[in-house]
């Protein structure tokens, strides 16, 4: 099949696209890296100055390649909001892929209406971005969210790609929950994709020094709760000096990322997640091990019944902190956890598999 996914979110696409490049496929993806993330993509779609004239331009880029996007069989489109433009200009563009190619799909992948809808209910999740129990976080982040998602044009495009396309593809347990009650007809979950790299560092002996890595964005530090977890760790590190590391990176592009997470055994990830998304599980396939979302739903819907690999926290400084203490005092358990986070990846995550699940589930869809 001839295959266009456009947009980006933490390296889904492009991973995607090497498995379905395995398969025999052809495939392109058309993106903006994802920002200063700066992930692979074969079409640039980034966008560097948002002044009038310098916008002006950049549509009449998005133009000049939008001419290359026809006769595609699958488009599938990153989010509802899949160009780094405002909602509004973006109708346009949809409706030139919807009229020139086959089929067309939408990722349920990060935030959007009905994450956002779902968050705001107080009762769809224990806690997530927007929520801890029956009490609303009120960060900035979560604010801005909301106006956009919620009243905004943001949320009618939503609604009107949800609707008109082919089917949804939801990568979490969180998101395919928020689009259940109204999509289920055309709604599949597919795991993230993730390459597992050829030689993990799986810890084979309990370590005399553990190493914890966290990377923080330092825009969305209390949105993802990093600040917590960092907090925490910070104790810990004090409370332990000789028996610990701290590897802490801030907003740095993805390849330097992933250097720097080789050779640490913990990763802090997530706070407010059920899941562990595309970093914990890039880092779970080196063979560290997540200190994060790994709630009994995460399990469920993969049908995963024995490994319980992932560390769960709920979203508290004490929660984490504890967390941490008991990796430290009971290290020797390590070695094991470190081989199932390996394990658990293979089982569930191995690319060219998340592939064959993206074929069968668009060659079934009306």
């Amino acid at each position: 099949m001839k295959i266009l996914l456009l947009g980006e979110y933490s390296n889904v696409h492009c991973t995607l696209a090497q498995g379905l490049r395995k398969l025999g496929h052809d495939v392109t993806v058309a993106s903006d890296g994802d920002s200063w993330k700066n992930y692979p993509r074969d079409i640039d779609l980034k966008r560097t100055d948002f002044g009038r004239f310098k916008s002006l331009a950049y549509i009449l880029r998005l133009h000049k390649s939008f001419h290359k996007f026809k006769g595609f069989d699958i488009v599938q489109i990153i989010n509802p909001v899949f160009l780094p433009l405002k909602a509004e200009r973006i109708w346009s563009f949809y409706k030139y892929l919807r009229k020139h190619n086959n089929k067309i799909f939408m990722g349920a992948f990060g935030m959007d209406f009905y994450y956002a809808q779902a968050c705001l209910d107080c009762h769809t999740f224990r806690y997530s971005d927007f929520n801890i129990g029956k009490t609303i976080r009120h960060t900035k982040e979560t604010e801005v969210w909301k106006h956009d998602w919620i009243n905004g044009e943001k949320a009618r495009l939503n609604q009107y790609i949800a609707a008109d396309c082919n089917g949804i593809i939801a990568g979490l347990y969180e998101y395919h929950t928020a689009y259940k009650k109204h999509w289920s007809q055309k709604l599949t979950f597919i795991p993230f994709p993730i390459i597992p790299p050829p030689s993990p560092h799986i810890v084979k002996e309990t370590p005399m020094k553990i190493k914890f890595f966290i990377g923080i964005q330092r825009a969305r530090s209390a949105y993802k709760g990093t600040d917590i977890m960092l907090r925490a760790l910070e104790r810990v590190t004090a409370r332990f000096p000789n028996e610990t590391e701290m590897i802490k990176v801030e907003s740095v592009p993805f390849t330097l990322y992933r250097q720097l997470m080789d050779g640490c055994h913990i990763i802090l990830d997530q706070l407010y997640a059920y899941t562990p998304a595309m970093n914990a599980l890039e880092a779970m396939s080196k063979g560290l091990v997540v200190v994060g979302g790994g709630e009994p739903e995460n399990y469920e819907i993969i049908s995963e019944t024995n490994l319980r690999p992932i560390i769960n926290v709920i979203p508290t400084e004490e929660s984490v902190y504890n967390a941490l203490c008991d990796i430290i005092i009971h290290r020797n358990k390590l070695p094991q956890l470190s081989a199932d986070s390996r394990t658990y990846i293979e089982r569930h995550h191995d690319y060219l598999k998340v592939a064959q699940e993206y074929i069968d589930f668009w060659s079934a869809s009306e």
